[in-house]
């Protein structure tokens, strides 16, 4: 089966929209799961993510008959390093965020996954020498700002946020020079990451300190349901993405961390000080400027595009 079709250029697939919502919210309501299994740790859940995404992520491929990129990727030793280097980078973010959950630190994942869009820009700016418009600088300005009063209240830098935001951005970077598709480039990434997961499960399994079938069958379904949580939202997203405009990408990425932070402050009771205040205020006025920004140059290319050629 074919994978889907990019729609005409600037327009926007119903399809794509239902796919992208339906993994943003997802994503969304993922705190619930890891606070499910905050008994667990990190670095424990983060192996089962891994190891149960590769059966899922390959029954994908195999669906979409996309089986021959992968044998042409295991071929090359340059896509080797390449995805050995993002998957190494997406599992510092997996990492950081399933501890920081199960910590009680769900506000600071919002502000990582928040100011990854203004992130990316100054990396563009400082890695491929691409000049940011002003509304871009004053917005990367504001969010840098934000990091500040954390810092300045909590005596020391937000890492937590910071964290999540160099993981990602970096890793969203060095994936777009993966010359494979989304759900290629995940198998892929999954499947050198299984190789020292399997290892490490095996290992604290026969020491005596894993959870998969030493502490009951609850623990047993959740270390299972990981690769369903981490692989379902993630090829969705990647089938939605690519039938969507870049501008309604942009908006639509607020949508998780946004739930993030009202499961935080309202469900989890995560404590919301003066300084969180300020920073988010800071965080939400540089997004609004940034949207706009990116929703003019949307409109003015469009219109561009549709005027008669003289």
């Amino acid at each position: 089966m074919a994978e889907p079709k990019a729609p005409a250029e600037n327009t926007d697939s119903a399809q794509g929209f239902a796919f992208a919502l339906t993994a943003y919210l997802l994503w969304g309501f993922l705190p619930f799961f890891m606070k499910a299994v905050a008994h667990i740790p990190a670095p424990e859940v983060v192996a089962h993510r891994i190891v149960w995404s590769v059966p899922l992520a390959g029954l994908v491929l195999l669906w979409l008959g996309r089986t021959d990129d992968i044998k042409t990727a295991l071929r090359s030793p340059r896509m080797l390093c390449m995805a050995a280097l993002t998957a190494v980078l997406i599992t510092i973010n997996w990492g950081i965020y399933v501890w920081a959950i199960g910590a009680g630190r769900a506000i600071e994942t919002a502000l990582g996954y928040y100011i990854n869009p203004l992130f990316s820009i100054f990396l563009g700016a400082v890695l491929l020498k691409e000049r940011p418009n002003p509304a871009q600088m004053v917005a990367i300005a504001l969010a840098a700002s934000a990091v500040a009063v954390l810092a300045f209240d909590a005596g020391g830098l937000p890492w937590v946020s910071i964290g999540l935001c160099l993981s990602w951005g970096f890793y969203a970077f060095f994936r777009k020079t993966l010359p494979v598709g989304p759900n290629q480039g995940f198998f892929l990434e999954v499947l050198l990451l299984s190789v020292p997961a399997i290892g490490y499960i095996i290992w604290l399994e026969t020491t005596g300190q894993g959870h998969f079938g030493d502490t009951g069958m609850a623990d047993v379904l959740w270390l299972l349901s990981c690769g369903i949580v981490t692989a379902v939202p993630l090829m969705i997203y990647a089938n939605g993405a690519k039938l969507l405009r870049l501008s309604t990408i942009g908006i639509m990425q607020y949508i998780a961390p946004t739930m993030i932070f009202v499961i935080a402050v309202f469900v989890f009771h995560e404590p919301f000080g003066t300084a969180k205040l300020i920073a988010f205020g800071l965080i939400w006025a540089a997004l609004v400027i940034y949207t706009g920004a990116m929703l003019a140059e949307s409109r003015a290319r469009r219109a561009l595009q549709a005027s008669p050629a003289e």
